[in-house]
């Protein structure tokens, strides 16, 4: 993430370079008219006015993309990361979703498509655990992303993956609370002997 704190020197110098170019361009424009030999005309003046202030909204947009390419660079890099932790916290959520806690009150049947549930309560709690804290990760990694760089953009994208991850990490936790009150009922033998998906 350092490129996203550091300042892209080689860019800025080519960029103040065009931007030179430009205003120095223009200046020898400015310079090089001459006021007409015939009496002035009022048609001529609107026509030649029309058309230097064309000339600078032109220069100054261009100025403006100038000045702004190194953070439209950054953003890309920043959405590119963003996207990859976006990624991640949906693959976390895909690992969970089939650690039912239902199984461990033995409600559901083996149907063969999926491997054999062998976790017990305290490895299925554990689990889910460590799955809820890596979505908190994944937010708070995010959020470093943008710390030194302020663009709406990027912040937004931040702010939708932390929405994500806690999303996840309540269906988590509701996971969770079953699996407290299943060991809050059951007695202490049984708790040993139940196992759920590996």
């Amino acid at each position: 993430m350092r490129w996203l704190v550091s300042t892209a020197l080689q860019l800025r110098v080519a960029v103040a370079a065009l931007i030179l170019i430009l205003v120095a361009g223009l200046a020898v424009t400015v310079l090089r008219l001459r006021t007409p030999g015939e009496p002035f005309q009022l048609f001529s003046f609107i026509q030649v006015l029309e058309a230097g202030l064309n000339d600078l909204v032109l220069i100054g947009a261009t100025i403006f993309f100038l000045v702004t390419v190194e953070t439209r660079i950054k953003r890309r890099r920043a959405l590119r990361a963003l996207h990859e932790l976006r990624s991640i916290a949906h693959v976390i959520d895909m690992h969970q979703l089939t650690k039912d806690p239902e199984w461990l009150l033995g409600r559901g049947t083996e149907t063969g498509i999926l491997p054999p549930r062998r976790m017990t309560s305290f490895e299925l709690t554990r689990y889910l655990d460590y799955c809820s804290e890596a979505l908190s990760l994944t937010a708070k990694v995010a959020t470093l992303h943008v710390q030194h760089f302020d663009d709406d953009v990027a912040v937004g994208a931040v702010n939708e993956i932390e929405n994500l991850t806690s999303g996840l990490s309540r269906k988590i936790w509701q996971k969770l609370m079953i699996l407290y009150a299943v060991d809050r009922e059951r007695p202490a033998t049984g708790a040993a002997s139940s196992r759920v998906e590996s």
